[in-house]
């Protein structure tokens, strides 16, 4: 588990392969992850945009951002935690991933990012 704390937010990844949903000889690998999202501020906060930068091995590139995480926009009172599981599937055996939320301090108004810290996907038999 990787976890990062930035504008007073703390975020933790986990992450898992996913051998039923993978298919190594067309070079397609499944991995799942968890996030928990834990809100230190002494104010609510409510999260309304994800960008995610997805790497794999093999050089390849993608992006992708949209609204809210796994079609909610979740409000979290100071010292509450949501959490939420999502998936990426890659080209090769290894990749990484990280990014940012955009969320808004319910009190004043203020939208601010918080990063998603770098995490890694790996075929379990890659890590040998």
């Amino acid at each position: 588990m990787v976890s990062k704390i930035s504008e007073g937010v703390l975020i933790s990844v986990e992450t898992f392969y996913q051998s039923d949903y993978s298919n190594p000889a067309n070079s397609e690998y499944m991995f799942a992850y968890r996030i928990t999202i834990e809100n230190h501020n002494g104010f609510s906060v409510q999260l309304h945009r994800r960008h995610w930068n997805i790497f794999d091995s093999n050089g390849e590139y993608r992006e992708v951002e949209g609204e809210g995480v796994v079609g909610q926009q979740p409000v979290l009172q100071p010292g509450e935690q949501f959490q939420y599981v999502s998936g990426c599937n890659l080209r090769t055996e290894m990749g990484k991933m990280f990014g940012t939320y955009e969320m808004e301090n319910l009190n004043n108004k203020e939208v601010f990012r918080v990063n998603i810290p770098a995490f890694e996907m790996v075929v379990p038999f890659k890590m040998n």
